[in-house]
């Protein structure tokens, strides 16, 4: 399978959680979970003076620019490049350059694939998160998005949930 990489796209100013969202619709649509496995827009968090008054807000890091992790191939190429909104990659010419683990470090992103103990078919115990205490068969592992989908009883009715890696342990 080929390798999944950190892209940076440019937008139209203002479109960036409009392209985020276009994109993740596309995903679903023509089920490309495992060629477009996140798209980012990075917030940091400012402190404004507003009359007198310091206060807390979000802003984007980068105005104008969405991240994606994606593998790149025609396909998603061409679904990223055609998303509305979109002005293109960034990249020498036409061919989109992934970002180094340098350049994705300050954005908080971590790339280490953490190394599981546990195979499909394995009953694990999820240990945060909503479904903290929860037990559950593994039914599909996804090195990609570094999560397990497992099935759990909600209201009566067997539910697939995806729980991040670090959030289970082996029974």
């Amino acid at each position: 399978m080929a390798e999944a990489n950190w892209y940076v796209v440019h937008t139209y100013s203002g479109y960036e959680n409009k392209v985020k969202a276009n994109i993740e619709k596309t995903i679903e649509n023509r089920h490309l979970e495992e060629q477009i496995l996140e798209v980012r827009v990075p917030l940091q968090d400012v402190v404004e003076m507003k009359n007198g008054a310091r206060k807390q807000v979000q802003k984007k890091m980068f105005p104008g620019y969405v991240l994606i992790n994606m593998v790149m191939n025609d396909d998603t190429w061409y679904v990223v490049r055609n998303t509305r909104g979109v002005t293109g990659f960034v990249g020498p010419g036409s061919k989109p350059v992934p970002l180094t683990e340098e350049e994705m470090r300050p954005l908080g992103i971590q790339s280490e694939n953490v190394v599981v103990d546990f195979k499909e078919g394995d009953t694990v115990t999820v240990t945060g998160g909503v479904w903290a205490d929860t037990v559950g068969v593994i039914q599909d592992i996804n090195q990609g998005k570094q999560c397990v989908t497992i099935n759990v009883d909600l209201f009566g009715r067997e539910t697939p949930v995806e729980i991040s890696f670090s959030e289970i342990k082996k029974m």
